[in-house]
């Protein structure tokens, strides 16, 4: 089979809209999170949002090619054009070489909400315009980038809940593995369009710490209320070994793992400690690691009531089992008397970012690796009893990170697993 390696990284999104300022928030505990009145306003008990910009993309792109992107087609437009820079591809490249894209992007609601009110409003399917099929569907950003940037390889959208880019990365993996492609440009995005956002209310999954916006994501503390709604965007150039290498790309990690499962329990809204376990496991073998290989891992941990506890246990299983050691004696550089791998949400600073937040979290995740530090689970005062043996990490620490667990978990019980490792 063929190595998988990352040549380039974009991000779009609330502690950052390039990878330095990405780095400098995950490194200072910095959160995202802010309070949003209109969303009071319009219905949503829950006013907390992240804070991710629109760009404004007029001076960078026609009209034309405007005037079928969606709000999340936006973000991902502008993190995947930082991914291609920072791999050096420019467009003569795009041109004139075979490029896929595969893409994690479950649903938006902005198009259709503007498409019914003016089908309300005038009942004339005219009034609607042509770009609102291209804006509209899960596949716009898949339709949006393979046409601006030339992609002529795969063209893919992965929907899977909270998972769709997650599965993307591992997807594209197996792709290039098997070789039938050597670069696929990968990530996900996420649009915050109030009405998604009073989808997740009408579940009461959201935060109500309306008033501390800053200490409203706390994955694994006792006084979690709820997750916060956020999105934007990440985007990852993947790449078969030798040909990063054959063109001088600076290669940032590999993808080593990449494991799945699926819950398969009757209650759709219902994480599974177990199924949980067997995506982690399976990402292990696919990378054939051991769980004391593992230096960090960035958890799927959201700030629900039951997700944080069903992970948690997860994770205690995967490194007990494996007879990774609890929590004593002391590794050296944790300061939390713990030798397990290294665990934090980055979650607690960007809130939920939903059908990205597979992609963004990989990104974090390299960006720790590549600068040799693990970003804090800011807002953990108080440990669940699940997590008591784990080794959460609560400060910014300095340490080098060579291999990192990622999770992410969609809704509706589907879970995936990565595995990256610096080379």
């Amino acid at each position: 089979m063929k190595r998988v390696v990352v040549t380039g990284m974009g991000i779009w999104s609330c502690i950052g809209q390039d990878l330095q300022t990405a780095i400098e928030s995950l490194q200072q505990g910095r959160s995202g999170i802010v309070f949003d009145p209109k969303r009071i306003e319009y219905g949503i008990q829950s006013g907390l949002v992240g804070n991710v910009p629109r760009p404004d993309l007029k001076p960078l792109l026609s009209r034309k090619l405007r005037t079928t992107m969606s709000e999340d087609s936006e973000y991902a437009y502008m993190a995947a054009r930082q991914a291609f820079e920072h791999a050096h591809i420019r467009k003569d490249y795009l041109l004139q070489n075979e490029v896929g894209i595969l893409w994690g992007n479950d649903s938006g609601t902005s198009t259709v909400v503007a498409a019914m009110n003016a089908m309300n409003q005038y009942h004339d399917s005219f009034m609607i315009g042509p770009s609102c099929l291209f804006q509209g569907g899960a596949s716009s950003v898949v339709m949006n980038l393979s046409t601006i940037f030339h992609l002529h390889g795969c063209g893919i959208t992965t929907a899977a809940g909270c998972a769709s880019s997650s599965h993307a990365i591992g997807m594209a993996s197996i792709l290039i593995q098997t070789g039938k492609q050597d670069m696929i440009l990968v990530g996900g995005s996420s649009e915050l369009h109030p009405l998604m956002a009073a989808t997740f209310d009408a579940t009461n999954i959201l935060s109500l710490r309306n008033d501390a916006p800053n200490h409203a994501m706390r994955p694994y503390d006792t006084e979690r209320d709820g997750t916060v709604f956020s999105g934007g965007a990440a985007a990852l150039v993947l790449e078969e070994y030798e040909h990063a290498v054959a063109r001088g790309a600076t290669i940032l990690a590999e993808v080593c793992g990449y494991g799945f499962s699926s819950n398969g329990i009757e209650e759709i809204s219902m994480p599974s400690a177990d199924a949980e376990y067997i995506a982690m496991k399976r990402a292990l073998d696919d990378a054939g690691l051991q769980p004391s290989d593992i230096d960090y891992v960035n958890a799927h941990a959201t700030s629900t009531i039951a997700g944080d506890i069903e992970e948690a246990k997860a994770l205690t299983r995967l490194f007990e089992e494996q007879g990774v050691s609890s929590p004593l004696p002391f590794r050296e550089g944790s300061g939390l008397g713990s030798n397990r791998p290294f665990i934090s949400s980055t979650k607690s600073m960007t809130g939920h970012e939903n059908w990205m937040a597979g992609a963004s979290e990989a990104v974090y995740s390299i960006l720790m690796m590549q600068n040799g530090f693990v970003a804090p689970n800011i807002n953990l005062e108080h440990k669940i009893d699940e997590a008591k043996d784990l080794n959460i990490v609560t400060e910014t620490i300095y340490t080098p990170i060579n291999t990192v667990l990622s999770n992410s978990l969609g809704m509706g019980g589907t879970n995936c697993a990565l595995v990256f490792r610096k080379i």
